[in-house]
């Protein structure tokens, strides 16, 4: 889809002029008042739509009325909602060329449209014989530079959504090795032995019981005279069978998305060489399977670290904090100022938050409260859980320093806590996006599958 900024969406000839209205109100379509309004009783309750041919009348063939709801319950949220449902109606009209003529918003919509449009343009089509119908080029009057930048990101959040949903015959540790380096980035890529050298222990164990070899990768984006040093760590399980503890078939079918946090680091690294900013960023990933095998690791067993801290291993489906723990001590080395790591990584947090916010915690009060405000405005949602001390108590262990799991009560938490363990002098944010990655169902403008989360709060917060 071409976005192209124009002085005068009403001159521009188009399959459909999308126009919206506020509750109560009218507009400044004439043809829109008339037929839709004043003949039809068409309201503009949020998300309400109405279809109107034009008669050659003006320049667009048709035009797609879409309801705002209540001006004073408008929100940034709402309008990239409704942007996207108004390309799903024109997609299902098979429009080629769409204009937007939006008026009465009282704030610059510029970001959050282009994130509408794009999120909405978005299919993964690839296997299908039958392609979906594509709106070619939109038209609107927004902040050219700001449509720019933010084309960009929602290319990398594209890219993201392309790497959760692709099969996990495809998504191999490798793989994702393979796309990190074809970035404009520096990378280094760990193998096994090199990893082993490193001391991470409670990471390789997770990857032994695969065929697919573990690949540790390192990007690093870098500029003259960085303000701030930053590491950002995505969970990059690219297929989780449960281990030893294995899952039921229900719960695997979609653990092609436990590397939604790869995704979202690698998409992130992606969008920053294009926005250039004053940055130094390091996107690292522990990729690897989680598989059964003779080979697997098993419960019971006891690990050592990169930092030296015992885990007894309590469940192998509790894989993610393992690879994570081993990640967090390789970034606490680099002298960064801040780590944040993002994962898939508790059922917890989605039975606690649904599939309607990801969770957040850290070592850092002001540091979470900012990158909740930063989700915020990049149009997701974080929510703050509780890191007290009292949830690791059920990580207590007989034979080693800890467990990797706990009681089933507060296990996001109790999760947070074992990762803590792992961060050493460093400002730290944990964010679990376990039921915000991936969507079994269409959910506002995203369709079934992946969802890129957390790329638009991390580009943010990191980019401005």
């Amino acid at each position: 889809m071409n976005i192209q900024v124009v002085h005068n969406v009403n001159e521009i000839h188009c399959n459909i002029l999308v126009v919206n209205q506020f509750e109560g109100e009218k507009t400044s379509n004439e043809i829109a008042n008339y037929y839709a309004i004043d003949k039809d009783g068409f309201e503009g309750k949020f998300g309400e739509t109405y279809l109107l041919q034009t008669y050659d009348k003006i320049p667009a063939s048709k035009i797609l009325l879409i309801g705002f709801g209540k001006k004073e319950e408008f929100t940034p949220d709402r309008l990239r909602e409704a942007a996207a449902k108004a390309i799903k109606k024109s997609m299902q009209m098979k429009a080629k060329t769409v204009a937007f003529s939006l008026e009465g918003v009282n704030f610059d919509y510029s970001e959050q449209f282009v994130y509408g449009v794009k999120i909405a343009d978005y299919s993964f089509d690839k296997y299908k014989s039958e392609k979906p119908d594509k709106v070619e080029t939109v038209f609107v009057q927004a902040n050219q530079s700001i449509v720019e930048r933010t084309e960009k990101i929602a290319e990398a959040m594209s890219l993201a959504r392309n790497l959760i949903n692709e099969s996990a015959q495809i998504i191999t540790p490798q793989f994702l090795a393979d796309v990190a380096e074809s970035l404009d980035l520096d990378v280094r890529v760990y193998e096994t032995d090199e990893i082993e050298k490193l001391g991470m222990g409670a990471y390789l164990a997770v990857a032994q019981g695969s065929v697919q070899p573990p690949k540790l990768i390192h990007m690093r984006y870098t500029c003259d005279n960085p303000v701030k040093r930053i590491a950002i760590i995505g969970k990059g399980i690219t297929f989780d069978s449960g281990g030893m503890d294995l899952k039921p078939a229900s719960s695997m079918l979609t653990m092609k998305d436990d590397m939604s946090g790869a995704a979202c680091v690698i998409a992130t690294m992606k969008a920053l060489t294009a926005l250039n900013p004053n940055v130094e960023v390091h996107g690292i990933i522990a990729a690897c399977e989680n598989m059964i095998s003779g080979g697997a690791y098993k419960p019971g067993d006891i690990l050592t670290a990169k930092n030296g801290k015992t885990i007894e291993i309590d469940n192998t489906d509790a894989e993610g904090r393992l690879t994570l723990a081993d990640a967090l001590c390789y970034a606490c080395e680099l002298g960064v100022d801040e780590v944040i790591d993002i994962a898939t990584l508790t059922g917890a947090c989605m039975v606690a938050l649904g599939t309607q916010a990801s969770g957040i915690m850290g070592n850092d009060e002001s540091f979470v409260k900012t990158l909740i405000e930063t989700a915020k405005q990049a149009g997701e949602r974080f929510w703050e859980l509780p890191l007290w001390d009292e949830y690791g108590e059920s990580l207590k262990s007989s034979f080693a320093d800890m467990k990797n799991t706990g009681s089933r009560w507060g296990g996001a938490s109790t999760a947070g806590v074992f990762l803590k363990k792992f961060v050493k002098d460093v400002k730290w944010a944990h964010i679990d996006i376990a039921g915000t990655a991936y969507f079994e169902k269409p959910q506002k403008e995203f369709i079934e599958g992946g969802a890129g989360a957390g790329v638009r709060t991390l580009v943010k917060y990191i980019a401005g």
